[in-house]
């Protein structure tokens, strides 16, 4: 028995030129879809850019305004101010009776920081349907940015 030894010849290539190319091509393909995917999870998009701005009856709902007050008797609100702005914002907040100013305040809240504080008023004259105007002003901006109203109407004291 002869004993024979094959030799294989070498693997020769059997894919053309194209399906090199286009073998390239996914492998790119992969590695860009990669690469942005790892962009969108590390690098969030930023939401809308707002600030929250309410006014609440006594009992911290939006219900039960004091609207029908006699002359010299107070009122009670709580103002709230949520910065959804993505940065420290600046709030300057003026309460109008009537045309009249009866108190300003000037406050900075951090992103997503919220602030709500009472607000007692008074009312000094007798009259129907007087504006309680509540404007907030931002970074210092001239035009006003939110405001809010009650309409308050005003008996003779008893």
């Amino acid at each position: 028995m002869k004993n024979s030894l094959r030799t294989k010849a070498p693997l020769k290539k059997t894919g053309s030129k194209v399906d090199e190319i286009l073998t390239i091509i996914l492998v790119i393909a992969i590695i860009c879809a990669i690469a942005m995917t790892i962009y969108v999870i590390l690098t969030p998009k930023q939401g809308e850019k707002f600030t929250e701005f309410y006014v609440l009856g006594p009992n911290g709902t939006a219900s039960d305004y004091p609207t029908n007050l006699k002359v010299g008797e107070e009122g009670e609100v709580i103002i709230g101010i949520v910065n959804h702005e993505y940065t420290n914002t600046l709030y300057r907040l003026k309460v109008d009776l009537s045309g009249v100013v009866i108190a300003e305040r000037v406050f900075v809240l951090a992103h997503n920081e919220t602030m709500e504080s009472p607000f007692v008023f008074k009312v000094e004259k007798k009259g129907a349907a007087q504006k309680l105007e509540f404007l907030l002003y931002k970074d210092e901006e001239q035009p006003v940015y939110r405001s809010l109203h009650l309409w308050i109407d005003a008996d003779e004291s008893v």
